[in-house]
């Protein structure tokens, strides 16, 4: 555990709008069609793709690659601000902010500790956060802050540290903030709980929680860890191991239900844990319906206001409706 100062800032020059062209329609046979990272939907209903051909915006009725004519940057992320600007995360390009109009590019050369961003969470107090290879970045619409792993700890840095065009060993690939104003953050390496003073390792037994890929609060206020020991949910006072198959990511729906990705007998599968089940853990083992599997490994995964389920796979973007599954490619 390190002690944080909080009051340094790493400061630069930021961007300037970018009028490039934020795209073109696509015909309909044109979608994702290579590896899809991550899926949300904004508040206007789109659903938005970070996939390695660019990032795509459905409408309902077609698709668009907006980042088309802006970068040819594999994306690995997409996040929505809460005034409604879209922020792209890519590797090698940095971040592009998208206002609808114009984009804004940030990189190393505006102070993030690398090009390489794999995940963008927007905290409580509207600070932007952005997951990267060497540690994570963050910005409160002014200046940037950066913070680096270094081997099993994680602290602030003041020198201006980056990692240009390179992977170090250790990346941040998820980031949420609890109910409690705590920043949890999974890495390559350990998983580390911030309280905006310091940076504490998660673990269980005396072991940290390493490898984990992607994390989840849920209603009741239990986290979920997804990665290479599994899934395990830690309710405030235990952990519990759910499924000791390695899991890419774990997503809560509207209903309490726990969606997963993970890998059981060489085969990737989409799988729904009943939330009711869950609940009754320690009386019996959880409902678990595998939805659909032998697609590749499984990425990001969202439900829709219209509660379908969306989720990336190493082939582009699939919808499932509650009885079939629609691949776009094939309509």
């Amino acid at each position: 555990m390190l002690s944080l100062s909080c009051s340094a800032q790493i400061k630069a020059d930021l961007p300037k709008d970018d009028p490039t062209s934020a795209g073109r329609e696509l015909k309909a046979s044109e979608v994702p069609s290579s590896i899809s990272r991550n899926i949300i939907q904004d508040r206007k209903g789109n659903i938005w793709v970070a996939s390695f051909g660019g990032v795509y915006r459905y409408d309902g009725s077609g698709f668009t690659n907006v980042t088309r004519d802006v970068s040819s940057s594999r994306f690995f992320s997409v996040a929505e601000d809460r005034i409604g600007n879209l922020w792209f995360g890519s590797i090698g390009g940095g971040v592009y902010r998208y206002d609808g109009k114009s984009f804004q590019n940030f990189t190393i050369k505006q102070g993030l500790v690398s090009d390489e961003i794999g995940c963008i969470y927007e905290d409580r107090a509207g600070n932007l956060w952005f997951g990267a290879n060497g540690g994570a970045s963050l910005y409160n619409g002014k200046s940037i802050r950066n913070f680096v792993i270094q081997g099993d700890s994680m602290s602030e840095d003041h020198t201006g540290k980056s990692f240009p065009m390179m992977r170090p060993p250790i990346e941040v690939t998820s980031i949420m903030e609890d109910k409690k104003g705590r920043l949890w953050f999974a890495t390559r390496g350990n998983t580390f709980v911030y309280d905006g003073k310091a940076f504490k390792v998660f673990s269980h037994n005396g072991k940290p929680f390493r490898n984990v890929r992607s994390l989840e609060e849920d209603r009741d206020g239990n986290i979920w860890l997804a990665g290479n020991d599994g899934l395990w949910r830690f309710n405030g006072i235990t952990c519990t191991s759910i499924s000791m198959n390695f899991t890419g990511y774990v997503y809560e729906d509207k209903k309490g239900n726990i969606w997963t990705s993970s890998e059981t007998s060489k085969t990737w599968s989409l799988s729904r844990y009943e939330g009711k089940s869950l609940n009754g853990l320690h009386a019996g083992s959880p409902i678990v319906t595998e939805v659909r599997s032998n697609e590749g490994m499984i990425f990001g995964i969202v439900e829709s206001t219209d509660g379908n389920i969306w989720f990336g796979t190493l082939g582009g973007v699939y919808r499932y409706n509650g009885t079939t599954v629609l691949d776009f490619k094939q309509h």
